[in-house]
């Protein structure tokens, strides 16, 4: 007897109850694993808003610099496979913080690090907001299909959209994919709603529950964690740090 494979709208409805129960059970490692302190009271709000950047974090911890995955192919991330420091950022299209660090400190990361070669940021598809945010991870990933990932990630932090308000309904976000340049809409469609966008969103969403992550932004720089849409310095400051490591380790 052959097993039967689940529908689409069946999958996103059991990832969503899965990751559900892994966010619960994982709120508490949340903070050990990514700001050092035993208190296991931080909130989606708090960690949004305020965040935490410690001054001294210490060694990289080896199984988080790992996670950087370096495929020079991914459409999903930008600047040199073989930087010396890989930022990955766990994002939600519809997290307003999330859009405070695309428009306001990314551009700068983009010019100062990225560009010169210092630098790669590796976006994961991180939907906490319930079934519109996993659509527009779907969306984002589909266009990334097309090479137009980052133009599309523009235009939809481009705009302030009030969260779970009907903004990523599916024509909304063809709309969005047209606007960034996706060349073929009807196989963005397509991919849009494959089983192939399901596995890539949740494969990025349970390596972040995996981590205990349960507020988006999140951030790994070469393995060192930043929680929270935080000033540009703080990012530039943990960067740097992560280049002269690199540069002290002959990496």
């Amino acid at each position: 007897m052959t097993a039967s494979t689940p529908s689409p709208s069946r999958r996103r409805r059991t990832y969503t109850a899965v990751a559900v129960l892994l966010a619960a059970a994982l709120t508490a490692s949340l903070a050990l694993t990514l700001d050092g302190s035993g208190d296991g009271n931080t909130t989606r709000r708090d960690a949004a808003t305020a965040g935490t950047a410690p001054a001294d974090p210490g060694p990289a911890d080896e199984s988080l610099l790992a996670l950087a995955r370096r495929d020079a192919s991914d459409p999903l991330a930008v600047g040199r496979a073989d930087a010396p420091v890989v930022m990955i950022e766990y994002s939600d299209f519809q997290c307003p913080f999330c859009g405070r660090f695309a428009r306001e400190t990314k551009p700068r990361l983009l010019r100062s690090y990225v560009e010169k070669g210092v630098l790669r940021i590796e976006w994961r598809n991180y939907p906490v907001f319930g079934e519109e945010s996993d659509r527009a991870a779907r969306a984002g990933w589909a266009a990334g299909r097309q090479k137009r990932f980052w133009e599309f990630h523009d235009v939809v932090y481009g705009t302030e959209r009030e969260r779970n308000s009907g903004a990523f309904a599916a024509e909304k976000l063809v709309a969005m994919a047209r606007e960034a340049g996706v060349p073929d809409l009807d196989a963005f469609r397509a991919d849009l709603e494959s089983d192939e966008a399901g596995a890539a969103v949740e494969r990025d969403a349970y390596e972040g529950y995996g981590l205990g992550v349960s507020s988006t932004p999140a951030f790994l720089v070469n393995g060192r964690p930043i929680l929270g849409a935080q000033p540009t310095e703080t990012f530039e400051a943990a960067v740097d740090a992560a280049a002269r490591a690199a540069e002290a380790a002959g990496k």
